[in-house]
């Protein structure tokens, strides 16, 4: 990368091109009886290629840094000394070819890094003031608030909201996704995106220095200076070449007191395999990374991430989608739904949190006038307060509302209600009293499941859910997605806390997507940000940016990351180990001069050639779950009287008297917990990765995945609403018809989960 900064590829190819050239001529004139002149052409060559390699190992020394190419010149020189010009010629040719094929597999591996560069957008069009036509600027000229036009086929110079009704662009440089989006009126659209349908205004929201695109190049750029610590390693064992083909060579001539054995190994021990087996998969794993949309910040981010074992998520806006739904507004017959709201949203103007801005939004929609708050101060991640119109207002968690005011009567059975739902809540204290609440439900994202098993798939043995929300919420969401772990009720410095205690040992990954996510991402060995929803803070803190927003492109980065580690060592040790055949070879005189080159540039381009292939997408092995597809049916026959008993208790419930229909429930309940849902969770962990590895395609077996979230939801949910029946006033207890729905929906999903199963596995053997 920095050899090709210095070294173009014309300059390259042209000292290619004149070592052959003297080759060929060479080889000509001695066949034509001009043995003399030919052997000046061929001498002349290695002259000039020994010339320059001195040059530069020289300007190398000065700065301190020392490479094998030394062998090469030792080679080139003991060639003519030995009256070897012939052989010196093809050494020449060898070396000048390396270094175009160097310099070519570097272009190659980091062509679409580079394409991210270079089409950085340099202009925009820029309406003049009062509409008196459009006027050409640099980007950095544009400033916040300006109205642009995005002509067709034109780059989109900065972030921005667009302005006409329908906005048609190809995002495919910066997501990876092939098929154009679709922009709306105030929609954010991003710079660097190309305007594939008809012309559009937009207002610029950010400078171009803070825009998605500026931010890109520069975390690119910093990329392709940093330098990954297998290429480092590489670099260092590469000099222990150096004394080691000298001693070689020395030991081969005083043994057999022949100076052409001498000559033979160094020819054959310069370690081109090794020097650039490693930059090459390295960067070309980093520009496969990048056409897929994962921005990942250098080689040592991809090798951590290849070692990666334990994974953190962020909840809200990561696993879920962040855009929550209203489902109640609690007053307390205090004051209307909309007086409230509109106080609650003027508040929350003031944070960033996504509760807040869902807050805000709502209140919008309504068409409501929102005020001005003051004296604003926030507790990250658990709530804030303020002055909105006189009034002194606090909003947050439950826990964070009590601390500035007493519970009111209504907030248990608000909090219950939450807990049936999964949803998240915000309280509101005003003046010091309690006077209100509202519940969201913030769904979970679609590829969500799907994402987790592809993690674990990719090597991922922990995935641990990090969240200010309240448990019950967090929990559904865990029990969805096939957590191992949920922590709740955090404040960044918490999810800090945990994170710093995961095994040093251990690479771990911490997944977010706002600013209260920058110090976890921090301190996480990968920090990957959901950079597509523009949060920018999370994007510059983190090592991994996603520029689209997918999370599977996460487990698409590790298969990456484990396929480029894989090709890097595997390229050093294969290539490495085939020259110190050749150098064993030559040292006991079994392996010539002029052949040992041809026989070294062969391994340099075979070792090449298959540190490239990190750039493509690789094939996955299958496995066979033959064992474990027997262990399941064993299992599937012990569960067989449960799903019976589930049934029979579904028909009978609101026959029965109610303490006797809870008491039953109660045990049924514990028998599910304890025997159900351990192998439910086992076969999403375990038994379905590896039917999806046989079965292939994308993901098989993603509706029976549906039917493990549907049961890990459904089964809390029971046990909650039995729970509170038992031990409630029979005023606001639920009710048996109630349970027995809940129920009912169970044993439906049950028996057409089980049944699925059982069919999927009784005809596997013929897929």
């Amino acid at each position: 990368m920095s050899e090709i900064s210095k070294k173009t590829k014309y300059t390259d190819t042209a000292l290619l091109v004149f070592s052959v050239l003297a080759l060929v001529s060479g080889a000509i004139l001695h066949w034509s009886g001009n043995p003399v002149f030919a052997d000046w052409c061929w001498i002349a060559s290695a002259v000039l290629v020994a010339a320059l390699l001195l040059i530069e190992s020289a300007i190398r020394l000065w700065h301190r840094q020392v490479r094998v190419d030394l062998i090469a010149l030792l080679a080139i020189i003991g060639a003519l000394l030995l009256d070897q010009s012939l052989v010196a010629a093809v050494i020449a040719v060898m070396l000048t070819g390396g270094q175009a094929l160097e310099a070519y597999a570097l272009r190659r591996a980091q062509k679409e890094i580079s394409k991210l560069i270079e089409r950085a957008p340099i202009y925009a069009w820029r309406h003049k003031n009062n509409n008196d036509g459009l006027e050409q600027i640099p980007i950095a000229t544009v400033v916040v608030g300006d109205r642009l036009l995005v002509r067709s086929g034109e780059l989109v110079p900065v972030d921005g909201d667009v302005l006409d009704p329908i906005a048609i662009l190809d995002e495919a440089s910066l997501t990876g996704e092939s098929q154009p989006a679709k922009h709306v009126l105030g929609s954010r659209v991003q710079s660097g995106s190309v305007n594939a349908g008809m012309p559009f205004d937009m207002r610029a929201a950010r400078p171009a220095a803070q825009s998605t695109y500026s931010g890109i190049v520069r975390q690119v750029e910093e990329a392709q200076r940093s330098h990954a610590p297998l290429t480092r390693m590489a670099d260092r064992f590469a000099l222990l070449f150096i004394p080691l083909t000298v001693g070689i060579a020395a030991v081969a001539w005083l043994l057999s007191g022949e100076a052409m054995r001498a000559l033979a190994v160094l020819v054959v021990a310069t370690p081109c395999p090794l020097i650039l087996a490693a930059p090459v998969a390295i960067v070309g794993g980093l520009s496969r990374c990048a056409k897929r949309g994962i921005l990942v910040k250098g080689g040592a981010v991809l090798e951590a991430l290849a070692g990666a074992r334990i994974l953190f998520f962020d909840k809200t806006g990561t696993l879920t989608t962040g855009k929550m739904l209203l489902l109640a507004i609690e007053t307390g017959g205090h004051m209307e739904e909309n007086e409230l709201l509109q106080l609650v949203a003027s508040l929350a103007q003031a944070s960033t949190h996504v509760a807040s801005q869902n807050i805000v939004r709502i209140a919008q929609e309504r068409g409501l006038v929102l005020s001005t708050p003051c004296d604003v101060l926030e507790d990250a991640g658990a709530g804030l307060s303020g002055r909105v119109d006189d009034q002194h207002l606090v909003l947050g968690s439950y826990a964070y509302a009590i601390r500035n005011a007493a519970p009111s009567a209504w907030a248990q059975a608000f909090l219950r209600k939450m807990d049936y739902d999964n949803a998240t809540g915000s309280f509101v204290v005003i003046n010091g009293v309690m006077l209100g609440a509202l519940s969201f439900a913030d769904r979970l994202r679609d590829d969500a499941p799907r994402a987790v098993r592809k993690l674990r798939q990719a090597g991922i043995q922990r995935i641990v859910i990090l969240t200010g929300d309240r448990l019950e919420p967090a929990q559904s969401v865990g029990a969805a997605v096939g957590a191992d772990e949920v922590h709740a009720q955090l404040h960044p410095s918490d999810k800090l806390s945990l994170i710093e205690k995961a095994p040093a040992e251990t690479p771990s990954i911490m997944v977010g997507d706002g600013i209260n996510d920058a110090p976890a991402l921090a301190a996480a060995s990968v920090g990957i940000a959901m950079g597509a929803r523009g949060a920018t803070v999370a994007s510059d803190t983190a090592d991994v940016v996603l520029l689209t927003d997918r999370l599977d492109r996460i487990a698409e980065a590790l298969d990456i990351a484990h396929r480029t580690h894989s090709i890097a060592k595997q390229s050093i040790v294969v290539g490495m180990g085939l020259s110190l055949l050749a150098m064993s070879a030559a040292a006991i005189g079994q392996l010539p001069p002029l052949a040992g080159a041809i026989l070294q540039e062969a391994i340099d381009v075979a070792v090449i050639a298959n540190a490239l292939r990190a750039i493509g997408a690789g094939r996955g092995a299958l496995a066979s779950p033959a064992q474990a597809l027997t262990h399941i049916e064993r299992e599937h026959a012990v569960l067989a009287p449960l799903l019976a008993r589930t049934h029979d208790l579904t028909d009978r419930l609101l026959l029965l008297p109610r303490s006797t229909a809870l008491s039953e429930l109660s045990a049924l309940i514990i028998q599910l917990q304890q025997q159900l849902l351990p192998h439910e969770q086992s076969d999403e962990a375990q038994l379905y990765p590896k039917l999806a590895e046989k079965l292939g395609g994308d993901d098989p077996l993603a509706a029976l995945s549906q039917s493990h979230r549907e049961i890990f939801r459904l089964l809390p949910l029971l046990e909650r609403i039995t729970v509170d029946a038992t031990s409630s006033s029979a005023a606001s207890a639920p009710s048996l018809r109630e349970i027995h729905e809940v129920l009912h929906r169970l044993d439906i999903v049950l028996d057409l989960h089980f049944a699925q199963e059982n069919e999927l596995f009784r005809n596997f053997d013929t897929v």
